[in-house]
């Protein structure tokens, strides 16, 4: 049953991107929070269709931590699930990702009309450059800017390595950090077909203030939080049977 359902989620999510590729195209000349507004729907969808066909859904603690004012947002990595919650749940933002995921065909293009920063890793110093030019012009535009300081999928219960990329970004720009834990990667693997039925818990925490502080102890201090509070995050019932 887990096969089927994730196969009638597939079928959705493929329908939907097909018919969202066009829209995405024809929205260019529209700003990006115009585009955010009716692109981010498309998530809307797919996470309505994820609970329809795997039971699969979510509770959020701690929305009232998020900001008026736009910032970072520090994600923990577990699956593709958060790439889709992130866009419900909090305002308009784009994403720092690789620049090869803009070379992917249909995906890539719909990702390129969301404006993300798209950076180079083998650039170094360049690279941090180039981030941070382009952070401050999107923040500027009023809009929130996504990291996934592990800069890869992790699987649950796994530490991944934090990247320096965040943490500096928020120094050059000194603006507050949100760190975000969860524990999807239980209930939707890395790397695997199937989704498990069950209820997403998700955290927000309080801003973590960058004045005056370095990269170094800026990703030092969301590395620890997200950790711990995904530490804490109960581990899902089949996952307690296997064990």
């Amino acid at each position: 049953m887990l096969l089927l359902r994730a196969t009638l989620f597939y079928l959705g999510l493929a329908l939907l991107t097909i018919i969202y590729l066009p829209i995405s195209q024809l929205l260019w000349p529209f700003p990006i929070t115009f585009r955010f507004r009716i692109i981010s729907k498309w998530s809307v969808f797919n996470l309505w269709w994820l609970k329809v066909t795997c039971n699969l859904t979510y509770e959020v603690a701690g929305a009232e931590n998020i900001p008026a004012t736009p910032g970072i947002i520090m994600c923990k990595h577990q699956s593709a699930w958060e790439t889709l919650a992130l866009q419900l749940i909090f305002p308009a933002q784009v994403w720092v990702v690789k620049r090869e995921l803009l070379w992917i065909p249909i995906y890539g293009w719909c990702l390129a009309a969301m404006q993300p920063i798209a950076i180079d890793r083998q650039s170094g110093i360049k690279a941090m450059r180039q981030l941070a030019t382009a952070g401050r012009q999107r923040l500027n535009e009023g809009l929130w800017i996504v990291i996934f300081p592990e800069g890869t999928r992790v699987a649950s219960g796994v530490r991944g390595k934090y990247q320096a990329g965040g943490g500096m970004l928020a120094e050059q720009l000194q603006c507050p950090v949100i760190p975000v834990a969860h524990n999807a990667g239980y209930f939707w693997p890395r790397n695997s077909f199937r989704k498990w039925p069950g209820t997403i818990q998700m955290v927000i925490g309080p801003a973590i203030a960058t004045e005056g502080k370095s990269a170094r102890e800026i990703t030092s201090a969301v590395e620890d939080w997200i950790e711990t509070t995904v530490a804490r995050l109960p581990q899902p019932e089949f996952k307690r049977q296997v064990a």
